[in-house]
């Protein structure tokens, strides 16, 4: 799949998916609006729907991390919406708007974008881990043992978010693939289990993300036993 790329100061932006990115961040900034705009101890149907997704995202950092991890929550909810949110994008019939190159999709078919969410975890992980712990949460000791281990967790951490991007990246390209080939191959009708299927992947791996990136934060503030 061929981007929309345009030059800016010597710089390529791949065009088609920066703006599907977004209009995605303007979805949500809309929805997340409409939804706090009128709080209310009797909630509104909105309401009530962003305090039942809250309350999910707590249950969920309780099991990972325990309850002191609730602070946590607005990372792990973003994550998983956005990630979503973007996933399902690709499955919208964007392909009538015709480009002179590429086309709208996904932008989590965009490898800029999802290594831009894993460092985003990176640094956020090993920054509550120095908090939580100190200077120890990297350095174990100026022994032979210590350096190892400090060497061992420092490649760690720097392949846990390659591991990140990619997985959601080839996923989300993959899926966009497939169904444009039996698109181009079968017109209409055959595509529909393919897309269904990957509106369930779209889901998997937004939820593989949020669930990776609270077990990181969890072995980063959790004492070992």
């Amino acid at each position: 799949m061929h981007h929309w790329i345009v030059q800016f100061n010597n710089i390529s932006l791949n065009m088609d998916t920066l703006v599907v990115m977004w209009s995605c961040m303007l979805f949500l900034v809309v929805i997340a609006y409409l939804m706090t705009r009128n709080l209310s101890l009797v909630p509104n149907k909105m309401q009530l729907v962003g305090e039942k997704m809250i309350g999910f995202f707590w249950g969920l950092t309780d099991s990972m991390v325990g309850e002191k991890g609730r602070k946590h929550v607005p990372l792990a909810a973003s994550l998983f919406i956005f990630i979503l949110i973007a996933n399902l994008s690709g499955q919208l019939p964007l392909r009538i708007f015709h480009l002179k190159e590429g086309e709208f999709a996904s932008p989590t078919n965009d490898i800029n974008l999802t290594a831009a969410l894993a460092v985003i975890v990176l640094v956020y992980y090993i920054a509550v881990g120095i908090k939580a712990k100190g200077i120890r949460f990297i350095y174990h000791g100026f022994n032979f043992n210590g350096i190892i281990l400090t060497l061992v967790d420092l490649l760690e951490m720097f392949t846990r978010p390659l591991s990140l991007s990619i997985r959601l990246f080839a996923n989300i390209l993959a899926g966009e693939i497939l169904v444009s080939m039996v698109l181009g191959a079968v017109a209409f009708i055959l595509p529909i289990p393919v897309m269904l299927f990957e509106i369930l992947v779209a889901f998997i791996q937004a939820f593989v993300f949020m669930m990776l990136t609270l077990a990181y934060i969890s072995s980063s503030i959790n004492e070992e036993h």
